[in-house]
């Protein structure tokens, strides 16, 4: 290959050293230097270039340096474009408004019923997104990120028609678009809980796995060697529609009732709850299944019992500040706690493993309200299961972002966008 041309080698070397102020975070020239193995007056070309650009400025000195400009601290201008995230449910959405690196500037949510029509719920959405960036003090998004159930076409990157699913979910990009405007990013919300639990989240150290969702649904998203995997029509995931053993029925193409679904979805494990006996307060803004599922953590056993014969050697992460009092916790014994929760790792274990059969992910991620409220005990339990199952070594995890990694997601993905754009070389 040829050599790149000058300008081509000032691109990359300032993509270099933007992502590095973006993972690093502030950093002197000499910092600089040593992590780009650039010479000093390279990286004293592109602090200039990208100062002068606007996209990095001063923004203190290190005490490791005497006074002067080898002290000088430079890092991306976090106000040189600004983002909105929105989750968007069936019941409602949230949004978040934030800076170039992510910082929160505001948030909120506001419901939306079933019976709302189109066109208001619509004017709810993008009305809770300006409000929002009102009291961030934006005036101006440069992307949002949208998080939403349902497929995402590979060819177009719309939300696809889906049955059940509400109509004001696909019109909201083009009235947003519209509104702002706003460059508009749409994306699976299993996909984006696996994009936040990758980053910020119990998958930091992998590469290739698979984030199985137990929310008031049921999906996966599939990680491999770092690249999100959506199929041929972005139905890669849709675990929901799996046949398995238990449910009496096989799904159909207009519905997952008979699929995994009815075994591992919010109404089916609030059913299988109710069978052991487990009862749990109502929490707001999560499905009544999590609560459940919580409760039963903090009455059993703790897993595995130290007389097991069976070890667990697996890493989850346990959940946290989930410690809300039980009603009538009495009524759930320890015993009954630990058999539901055994009944539900075997309801996970069979979606689980046939994932495992056919990818080998190596690791799979318990994620949404349920996944972790079950913390490292349902992972354990799964994992033990699995092991049984499959040749394939698992490891099962306990998501660490819950019901607010959709959100995350959005965000990271709006950023990425954005600073894919602001960091691009000029066309010349």
């Amino acid at each position: 290959m040829p050599p790149a041309s000058p300008s081509t080698a000032r691109a990359i070397n300032d993509r270099l050293a933007l992502r590095l102020l973006q993972q690093e975070g502030p950093l002197t020239a000499g910092q600089l230097k040593q992590l780009t193995g650039l010479s000093r007056p390279s990286v004293a070309d592109l602090v200039e270039r990208l100062t002068e650009a606007g996209l990095i400025g001063v923004v203190g000195e290190t005490g490791a340096q005497r006074r002067g400009p080898n002290a000088r601290l430079y890092g991306i201008v976090a106000d040189r474009a600004h983002l909105a995230a929105l989750d968007v449910r069936t019941e409602g959405v949230a949004v978040v408004v934030a800076d170039l690196l992510g910082s929160v500037l505001a948030e909120a949510s506001v419901p939306i019923g079933d019976e709302t029509d189109t066109g208001p719920a619509v004017e709810q959405a993008v009305t809770l997104v300006e409000r929002t960036a009102k009291e961030a003090g934006v005036e101006r998004l440069h992307t949002v990120g949208i998080g939403a159930p349902g497929l995402i076409d590979p060819a177009t990157g719309e939300l696809r028609d889906s049955t059940g699913l509400p109509e004001w979910h696909r019109r909201l990009a083009t009235v947003l678009e519209e509104r702002f405007p706003a460059r508009v990013l749409v994306e699976n919300e299993t996909n984006l809980a696996a994009l936040a639990e990758q980053r910020d989240g119990a998958a930091r150290d992998r590469d290739t796995f698979v984030l199985l969702w137990l929310g008031h649904g049921i999906g996966a998203a599939v990680v491999l060697d770092g690249t999100l995997r959506r199929g041929a029509s972005g139905g890669t995931g849709e675990i929901g529609f799996l046949p398995v053993p238990g449910t009496g029925a096989l799904p159909s193409a207009t519905g997952c009732e008979g699929g995994f679904h009815s075994l591992a979805g919010a109404a089916a494990i609030a059913r299988l709850a109710a069978e052991y006996g487990i009862v749990a307060p109502v929490a707001p803004h999560e499905p009544h299944a999590a609560a459940l599922v919580r409760a039963a953590v903090a009455r059993a056993v703790p897993y595995p019992d130290p007389d097991a014969a069976v070890p667990y050697a697996g890493k989850a992460n346990s959940p946290a500040g989930h410690a809300a009092p039980l009603a009538n916790s009495s009524t759930t014994t320890p015993d009954s706690a630990s058999r539901f929760l055994d009944a539900l790792a075997d309801r996970v274990a069979l979606g689980a493993a046939s994932v495992v059969a056919v990818l080998d992910p190596g690791c799979v991620v318990l994620a949404g309200e349920i996944g972790r409220a079950g913390g490292e005990g349902l992972a354990a339990r799964v994992q033990e299961r699995l092991a049984r199952m499959s040749p394939l070594p698992t490891e099962v995890r306990a998501g660490a972002l819950g019901g607010g990694a959709v959100l995350r997601g959005a965000l990271l993905m709006a950023r990425d966008g954005a600073q894919d754009e602001l960091f691009a070389p000029p066309e010349r």
